[in-house]
């Protein structure tokens, strides 16, 4: 079954906002891109379905636009931390029911979770610390932070546990973690078996508490 193409709309075009509109956009997806700059908004032209010039903390403006209709908002606006928190505000009062927003900082975060912003993203942290886990570890193909404590990370396959299967590895078992996929080249097999045998080079997507995830990538591996 081909997957549900969803309706999002982007405000601020910068380099996080551009690169969003771009992405959803290339995944086949609707994309109203928004910003106050015309340059801004006719370079991401060919990579939205519509881009308009318009103030985004003008409550008329946005309803013009249909904003509510969109399921998810993205405010991805720059260095003006107070549009950034009017615009949140101005979606949540129209009742915009998934508005992920930019944060520039701990304060902007504390503000926008305040005033009702579904999820709050850091780009530059976020990167970072994916960033920092690959380089500390040649295990670490990539890393996503779920919360505080839990984590999603690809470990890549060593020797040691080549030609075994889940269940001779007791993973679950000794380290609390959860095997949720193993890629094998071009091949995905999601919710592997217990019998299913681990290649060297393999890359395991993994699921864990911090603590745990980093003890098996260093007793289990």
């Amino acid at each position: 079954m081909a997957e549900k193409k969803k309706q999002f709309a982007v405000i601020g075009l910068g380099r996080f906002g551009g690169s969003v509109c771009k992405e959803l956009y290339r995944m086949g997806h609707q994309v109203l891109a928004i910003d106050n700059n015309d340059v801004k908004v006719n370079e991401i032209a060919p990579f939205s379905t519509h881009s308009v010039i318009a103030n985004s903390t003008d409550e008329k403006a946005l309803k013009s636009l249909g904003i509510r209709n969109f399921e998810y908002v993205i405010v991805a606006i720059g260095d003006n931390i107070q549009s950034s928190i009017l615009t949140t505000l101005v979606l949540k009062e129209m009742g915009v029911e998934n508005v992920w927003v930019k944060a520039q900082n701990n304060y902007h975060h504390k503000v926008l979770d305040k005033i009702g912003a579904d999820r709050i993203i850091h780009p530059e942290q976020d990167m970072g610390i994916r960033i920092a886990q690959h380089i500390t570890s040649e295990k670490i193909v990539d890393y996503i932070e779920l919360s505080d404590d839990y984590s999603i990370v690809e470990l890549l396959a060593t020797e040691k546990i080549h030609n075994r299967s889940l269940i001779d590895l007791h993973i679950r078992a000794k380290y609390g973690c959860t095997i949720l996929a193993i890629k094998r080249d071009e091949d995905l097999n999601v919710s592997p078996l217990p019998v299913d045998v681990i290649r060297e080079k393999d890359i395991l997507i993994v699921i864990g508490h911090k603590l745990d995830l980093k003890r098996f990538e260093e007793e289990g591996m």
